[in-house]
């Protein structure tokens, strides 16, 4: 389990498991959310979840992974542009971690 920061004075935080880090990598939810210009703000965010909430719609299987990361992370109350960018902050540690077989 890990803890991101949702602003910038650090009083509120999300927490983040290795499920909803690994549903990110295996919907690839990062790719091309970032414009050149490299800024997360609120449209990114939005734009993220509009994304999610097209590929909950056009799923005809079980999107269990997908609605936990929503509920957990994506829609949390606290998460905002600056949340949003400690997520993918985190993801790119995580994925340039080795993996282990046996996590938390």
């Amino acid at each position: 389990m890990y803890t991101i920061q949702a602003n910038p004075s650090g009083t509120r935080s999300i927490e983040v498991s290795n499920e909803n880090l690994r549903t990110i990598e295996k919907y690839t939810l990062f790719r091309h959310l970032i414009d050149s210009n490299g800024i997360v703000d609120e449209a990114v965010l939005d734009k993220l979840k509009l994304n999610i909430r097209s590929l909950i719609a056009s799923q005809e299987e079980d999107s269990k992974d997908l609605l936990d990361l929503c509920i957990d992370v994506i829609y949390h109350n606290n998460m905002k542009a600056f949340g949003l960018q400690q997520l993918i902050k985190l993801y790119l540690t995580w994925l340039s971690s080795p993996k282990t077989e046996v996590e938390e």
